[in-house]
């Protein structure tokens, strides 16, 4: 029998979501005083362990592991390494509030993506006005950052690094709904943060250099232990709900419309050198719009595809 997405699956994706908001704030606090790549590699190892605690005991987490390596190890790159040394990199090259609102396109990416991944989750001209518009918001934030220009120039980067990472975290959800096997969601999240953030941190080391820990402050760690938390909380619950049956993952991922509107607030908010400016705001407004738009076209057509079915 298909669920669907729930009352109870839709209260915990938003959780998911308002968890992941506060990363951006989080993370620009975190680059103040440390590299990207080393940065990312600790808070994930350290998202991963403290998950780990919570798998059942070692023997079965290590079990687990062996059996289900392959899918693990796949999720591990795309959905932590690959996804976090592209958005950590990006990070360094825009405002946290912008930032925030070109990873909240992520749910139009991930619906690309499963359209070409998934046989039960495909595009209708529906699906690919509302993306349009997404797409659109994004194109305004771009060029509003004067690309043209030298100073405009990082931003851009930026902005196409961080869609590349969007991207990546895409083919992991399909990973993640597509496996044959179950992985248990708790194991799932631990085992590939832990192995995903060592991967990280191992390539930092020759291209950064040993952070020096001993000299970072004490905000330093208050962002990294916030940072490891959320990401222990938010990844485990994200992949149990991808485990639910009847759950689709472009349905599940419009809830990340929530992720730039909180995201760009808390940065506007707390981080000191950031303020709303027209163009991005429009941006954001754009991108939200476009994945509420999204849904309602997706509940549309199932509705027809109902009362098809009943005649």
């Amino acid at each position: 029998m298909k669920e669907g997405m729930t009352l109870k699956r839709v209260a915990l994706a938003i959780l998911a979501c308002l968890l992941w908001s506060t990363a951006f704030t989080g993370v620009k606090i975190g680059l103040q005083y440390s590299s990207p790549l080393s940065f990312a590699g600790v808070r994930f190892m350290l998202a991963g362990i403290l998950l780990m605690f919570l798998g059942g005991g070692v023997k079965n987490y290590l079990r687990e592991l062996k059996n289900h390596f392959r899918t693990i190890l796949m999720v591990g790159f795309f959905q932590t390494f690959l996804v976090y040394s592209l958005f950590y990199t990006g990070m360094t090259m825009v405002s946290g509030a912008l930032a925030a609102i070109v990873i909240g396109s992520s749910p139009l990416n991930t619906a690309l993506v499963a359209h070409f991944t998934m046989h039960d989750d495909r595009m209708t001209w529906q699906k690919t006005g509302s993306i349009s518009i997404g797409i659109a918001g994004i194109v305004i934030i771009a060029l509003s950052r004067k690309p043209w220009s030298v100073d405009g120039i990082v931003e851009f980067y930026g902005i196409l690094v961080l869609l590349a990472s969007s991207i990546s975290g895409a083919f992991g959800n399909v990973i993640v709904a597509k496996a044959k096997q179950s992985v248990p969601p708790l194991i799932l999240a631990s085992a590939q943060l832990f192995i995903g953030g060592t991967a990280l941190f191992i390539l930092s080391i020759p291209l950064e250099g040993l952070p020096p820990f001993t000299e970072f402050p004490v905000e330093f760690f208050i962002a990294l232990a916030w940072l490891s938390f959320l990401s222990a909380v938010a990844f485990s619950i994200w992949f149990n709900l991808l485990k639910k049956p009847g759950v689709r993952v472009s349905d599940l991922n419009l809830w990340k419309f929530i992720i730039p509107v909180f995201g760009a607030i808390l940065s506007w908010m707390i981080l000191p050198d950031e303020s709303p400016s027209l163009f991005p705001v429009i941006g954001m407004c754009c991108v939200a719009l476009s994945i509420v738009a999204y849904f309602y076209c997706v509940k549309f057509n199932r509705s027809v595809c109902k009362i098809s079915d009943k005649k």
